[in-house]
């Protein structure tokens, strides 16, 4: 398995998405900082990031059914926590309302909404794509 550029992917990454119910109306063009993992060239995994300003947005982490346990989703938020230091990020935040234990476990941290930096509270995530109810979650990198 290898991780790859998710550029040549868009129609199998919402495919992915919309199995887990993860939004896919807001996805950039091009998934420019998306990142896919690969398994007989078949995607198995996505994970992407959004920059606004100094600050990184974790969206759409997910890993197909039958290779789950088998960190991939760890690989994956590596990848993109090193993409984020590229880009001289200061801190990735993320909402979910399925996995805060798992991101415990990977370093993030459980914050309210109101300290999340205006850039990433304006993104479409925070605004209006994801519920009021999912968990706001920072790592500083």
């Amino acid at each position: 398995m290898e991780i790859i550029d998710a550029i040549n992917y868009r129609e199998i990454i919402i495919t992915l998405l919309l199995c887990e119910r993860l939004p896919t109306e807001d996805l950039p063009e091009p998934l420019e900082n998306f990142r896919v993992m690969i398994d007989n060239d078949k995607p198995v995994g996505v994970v992407g990031l959004e920059t606004h300003g100094n600050y990184g947005l974790l969206r759409s982490l997910v890993v197909r059914p039958g290779f789950r346990n088998q960190n991939i989703a760890a690989a994956l938020i590596k990848e993109i926590e090193k993409l984020a230091v590229s880009k001289g990020l200061k801190s990735i935040f993320l909402l979910t309302e399925t996995a805060p234990d798992y991101f415990l476990h990977k370093g993030y941290s459980r914050i309210t909404r109101s300290e999340v930096p205006l850039d990433v509270q304006q993104s479409s995530e925070f605004s209006h794509v994801c519920p009021q109810s999912a968990i706001a979650m920072k790592k500083d990198i």
